[in-house]
This record gives C-alpha cells, sequence and structure tokens, in this order.
C-alpha cells in the first residue's frame, strides 16, 4: 500500500517537473506570451494529475471507500471539465457551446454506470459511445486553440474518465490497467512484439502500407516516441479492445478465440478512417496487430503485455517507416 502510494507521488512529482520544463520550452520556442503559457502548464499538469488515478489501484481503493458510485462520478465529471476552463477562460477560447458539449460528454460518460445497470446492451452502447466519441474527433472541435497540441488534453481526459467508469463503476476486473509492466509482462509484451514482425511488417510492405525510411535512431527520441506510446496511445487502445471489447466477447460468447478475432477485426475496422477514409491497408495490417496483441493479453490477462507489443510497433513504424497515405492526402 505505502509503496503504491509513493509511487504515485513519485510519478506526479516527476512529471510536474517534466512537464513544466518542457512547457515552459515549447512556450518560449513558439513566443507563446507568458499569461497564456501559465494557462497552457497548469491544464496540462492538472490533466496529467487526473491522468494518473486510474493507473493506481491503491489511489483508486482509498476515494473507492470514501465516495458512493454517484459521489465518485459527480468527483469524475468535475475533475473532467477543470483542465478545459483552466486554458480556456484566459487564453479567450471558451465558448458556450464548446462547453455545452463537453459537459454532455462528461456527463454521460462519467454517470453512465450510475444511471445504468451493467448488461450486454448497456456495455455494448458504452463502447459505441466511446467509440463514436473518438471517431468524431468532436474533442478536437471543443478543444480549440491556435497553439497546436492542446486538444491532447480531450483525448487524455476521455481515457481516464472512461478507464475509471469501467474500472469503478462497471467494476471491471481481469485488466490490470497501468502505466508499468511487471517484468513477466514485458517479457511476453517483448515476444509478441517479434511474433508479428515477420507476418506484420511484410504484409506492411507489401500491401504498400508503409515503406522503409530508416535514418538512424535519435536514442532519447526513440525512447520519448516508445513512452509516448506505452502510456498514451497502447494503454488507451489496448484498455478498449482488449481490455474491454474483447473481455466482454468472451464472456458472452464462452469463445475466448472468437472473441480474439472478432476484436481485432474491429481494432482493423477503426482504422478505416487512418489517412482517407477508407484506408484498408492500414485496417488490414491493424488488424493483424490486434491479433498479436490480443493473443499477448490473453496469455497475461491484463492490457499492460499487450501495450508493450503495441507500443514497440508503433516505435519501429514512426522510427524505421513512412506511411503511405491513400491518394488525395
Amino acid at each position: 500500500m505505502h509503496q503504491t502510494l509513493g509511487a504515485f507521488r513519485a510519478a506526479l512529482l516527476t512529471g510536474w517537473v517534466g512537464l513544466s520544463a518542457a512547457g515552459w520550452l515549447y512556450a518560449r520556442q513558439l513566443n507563446i506570451p507568458l499569461w497564456a503559457a501559465v494557462s497552457l502548464i497548469a491544464a496540462f499538469l492538472l490533466e496529467y494529475s487526473f491522468y494518473l488515478f486510474p493507473g493506481f489501484e491503491t489511489v483508486r481503493h482509498r476515494l473507492r471507500g470514501k465516495l458512493s458510485h454517484r459521489q465518485f462520478a459527480t468527483a469524475m465529471a468535475m475533475s473532467a471539465a477543470a483542465p478545459y476552463l483552466i486554458y480556456s477562460l484566459p487564453t479567450g477560447q471558451f465558448r458556450w457551446t464548446a462547453c455545452a458539449g463537453l459537459a454532455a460528454i462528461i456527463a454521460v460518460v462519467s454517470f453512465w454506470y450510475v444511471a445504468l445497470p451493467p448488461s450486454r446492451a448497456t456495455d455494448f452502447a458504452f463502447l459505441a459511445l466511446l467509440a463514436a466519441i473518438m471517431l468524431s474527433r468532436s474533442l478536437n472541435l471543443i478543444y480549440t486553440s491556435p497553439i497546436k497540441g492542446v486538444s491532447i488534453l480531450g483525448h487524455l481526459m476521455l481515457i481516464r474518465t472512461g478507464a475509471l467508469a469501467a474500472l469503478e463503476l462497471r467494476r471491471m476486473r481481469d485488466v490490470r490497467f497501468g502505466f508499468i509492466p511487471s517484468q513477466r509482462e514485458w517479457i511476453v509484451g517483448v515476444q509478441y512484439f517479434f511474433y508479428f514482425l515477420p507476418i506484420g511488417l511484410p504484409l506492411a510492405l507489401w500491401l504498400g502500407a508503409a515503406h522503409l525510411n530508416f535514418t538512424g535512431f535519435l536514442f532519447w527520441k526513440t525512447l520519448a516516441i516508445f513512452f509516448g506510446a506505452l502510456w498514451v496511445t497502447a494503454l488507451s487502445e489496448e484498455f478498449f479492445f482488449r481490455g474491454l471489447l474483447q473481455q466482454w466477447l468472451a464472456d458472452w460468447t464462452a469463445k475466448p478465440r472468437l472473441a480474439l478475432v472478432a476484436a481485432s477485426l474491429v481494432y482493423g475496422v477503426a482504422h478505416l478512417s487512418f489517412g482517407t477514409f477508407p484506408n484498408w491497408r492500414m485496417a488490414a495490417v491493424d488488424a493483424v496487430l490486434g491479433c498479436f496483441c490480443g493473443m499477448a493479453y490473453q496469455k497475461t490477462a491484463g492490457i499492460r503485455a499487450s501495450m508493450v507489443t503495441h507500443a514497440l510497433v508503433v516505435t519501429v513504424w514512426r522510427t524505421m517507416f513512412t506511411l503511405r497515405l491513400p491518394p488525395g492526402m
């Protein structure tokens, strides 16, 4: 218990220092006024703090013991809105229509399992809701800014709000949501990454989804790509497609292999919008990746091993290949 709380405090402090320094350097590079930089950095620091909560069971356990489901959902909703208000009000980006849209998204996701009992219908609808929010890119229209990258605040908010709703209000198990894989999860994740390579890379080249463009590794840049992918892209997608969808399909059908294939196909279809719709090449490669991530998930009964597989593949794509977009991009 104390070690986990200590790890949470260490992650919090390290993140605050790193994000503050990175944000300040970024603001100076773009000549962002001090008052705007302070608001943006404060919003990112607050969102980072909330983003850590789902990944630390001890912190969630303490909150769970003090709050009812309705109180927990209310706290989730208030915390989800706070970073938007902190950055948008001082910088002049606040709009009542955007705020109303954000409030509606937050309320539905936060109170879904307070208002509705868990069932196949409500679980499937919850997945469809999260998918619709992401695929519609509505958060990009809400988190507006002349500075590139601010919309990531909305995506981080949706990840941790959806995760808390499923983990604490829906009480999902066999997810192992977290940021640091165990030794076994690292081993399994790397293992399935190497299983994917001789199938996924030739497939991508054969379909013309990517071409080799290796210019050499920059160690710190590559490391940043890997952990950024691990803690954001892989964490969110593995939680959604493996921790929720694949697990629920396995429970509903009592056929884990069928669930693996179905979840992988859905994962591929979700990437049809990459570049220009429909990007069948990318969808096919990602469906294969989904199979290997799904097998890593099955082997460890948790998403952290599949996160490692996923993040390693993303790192290889971004450092050794250039993805080919369909004509018109």
